[in-house]
């Protein structure tokens, strides 16, 4: 892999073109942690997850590293994908952690990888794509606004 500023571009371009399978999967995602979690996530639309996107992207270090994950996962396939489960399960969560951000949403992203990526099997993925799928919309909704915790400020910040 060959990573420059017009490869980092292309995958922005492709990450913001999955818009149609990943919000969903995102909306998906908050409905059912709505109800698991007893409180209420706001869905996302697809305008509001391209701007994520672009602003991902806008910050040049973490673009080329969410870009060459991008780019491993979307080539990623396992001969009866058993035997190389592990790959994909750790290029997908790294991604998911790193869109969400810092800590502690990058745990949160991480976490919420695996509850997409048990949910999301398409018939015709390979072996990364699906877990390409479900790290943007893990990453993506973990850091997103919506989340009432997340507006204002904590209640154990320390004056």
């Amino acid at each position: 892999m060959h990573l420059t500023p017009d490869t980092v571009a292309a995958e922005r371009d492709r990450v913001r073109e999955r818009a149609d399978v990943v919000v969903p999967l995102v909306n998906d995602l908050r409905t059912e942690f709505s109800e698991l979690f007893d409180t209420d996530v706001d869905p996302v639309t697809a305008a509001a997850y391209r701007d994520e996107v672009d602003a991902v992207f806008a910050d040049g270090d973490l673009a080329v590293n969410v870009a060459a994950l991008v780019g491993l996962l979307r080539g990623l396939d396992v001969e009866t994908d058993y035997p190389g489960f592990v790959v994909d399960e750790l290029l997908g969560r790294q991604l998911a952690g790193m869109i969400a951000g810092g800590q502690p949403l990058g745990l949160l992203g991480e976490a919420a990888f695996h509850y997409a990526d048990v949910r999301h099997h398409p018939p015709d993925a390979t072996a990364g794509s699906d877990d390409l799928d479900a790290a943007l919309a893990a990453g993506f909704q973990t850091r997103l606004p919506g989340w009432d915790w997340t507006e204002g400020p904590s209640p154990f910040r320390v004056d």
